[in-house]
């Protein structure tokens, strides 16, 4: 059964939270932008872990069928981009997902609740 953007983000959130991610958000941003239409904003302490959640949200979309087209900033470990066509998915260390604060920058984004325990 093929699921929704917002299901497949939820799903990304989930796997994130999995990993003990942080302020994890979920934003719908298709009025706002071609470029995707939900962002999953999450935070980490430290690059293991940054790695750790990157890795758990590529396995558990792949599993659903949803591949990883791109990941950018694994090397450094401090804002990780994981693209999945209609859902980019930002991993960031606290400090760096303070100074970029994408959040604000996305302001106008309706953001989906997380159910998330």
């Amino acid at each position: 059964m093929i699921q929704s953007i917002d299901q497949i983000a939820l799903q990304a959130a989930s796997a994130a939270a999995d990993k003990k991610a942080q302020d994890i958000v979920v934003l719908d941003i298709h009025e706002l932008t071609p470029i995707a239409d939900c962002f999953v904003i999450c935070s980490a302490k430290s690059g293991t872990q940054i790695e750790a959640v990157a890795k758990a949200v590529r396995d558990r979309l792949g599993e659903l069928g949803v591949p990883c087209k791109g990941t950018e900033g694994l090397d450094e470990a401090r804002w990780v981009l994981l693209d999945f066509g209609d859902l980019v998915v930002h991993v960031f260390r606290e400090e760096d997902r303070d100074f970029y604060h994408l959040e604000r920058l996305w302001g106008d984004a309706r953001q989906i609740p997380l159910d998330i325990q």
